[in-house]
């Protein structure tokens, strides 16, 4: 619930004063994927939020199922992150029956993940210098600013190509 502290237009020698709660264990924990048509004419955003809570590999697997069950087929790229593999995603893989393909990355690779500029986006853009009351407030704020970039696709496309992994041929036009 620290907020993430960035320079403001205050003037010098009175900087904005920021009041939050300390001491307690609340936070928002969120899952996210770009999602690119099978045309490859349209990018979009998945996501899924957890209050007082963190997606594991159970709670990845369940968001890519349902996913899954909405495009008809997919093809991640991620890291090797725990919350990335283990029995859950393995099964889900299986019970896909090829409709789930799992593309690994290095570990350890940040800048090859597009999702990551997402995060800089709304951690350090959107969320930056905002102190909420409550777990459910930053929630709120969080889920808004991701429908609303969700509606974006031409922010969507930067935010991809800020990445270091090579965008698909569609995102280059």
């Amino acid at each position: 619930m620290l907020p993430p502290i960035r320079r403001s237009w205050a003037l010098r020698g009175h900087p904005p004063v920021l009041l939050y709660k300390s001491g307690h264990r609340e936070k928002v924990s969120i899952v996210a994927a770009f999602c690119l048509t099978p045309g490859c004419d349209r990018l979009g955003l998945a996501y899924q939020t957890l209050k007082n809570g963190y997606f594991d590999n159970r709670g990845v697997a369940v968001f890519l199922e349902r996913l899954l069950a909405e495009v008809g087929a997919l093809i991640v790229i991620w890291d090797g992150g725990s919350m990335h593999k283990g029995d859950p995603i393995r099964h889900l893989e299986h019970r896909s029956r090829g409709r789930l393909i799992i593309e690994p990355l290095p570990a350890q690779a940040a800048e090859l993940m597009p999702v990551e500029q997402l995060w800089m986006w709304l951690k350090h853009g959107q969320l930056c210098n905002f102190a909420p009351e409550n777990a459910t407030q930053l929630e709120r704020l969080a889920r808004q600013r991701l429908r609303t970039i969700g509606k974006d696709e031409q922010m969507l496309r930067r935010l991809f190509q800020a990445s270091a992994l090579p965008a698909p041929r569609a995102l280059l036009r």
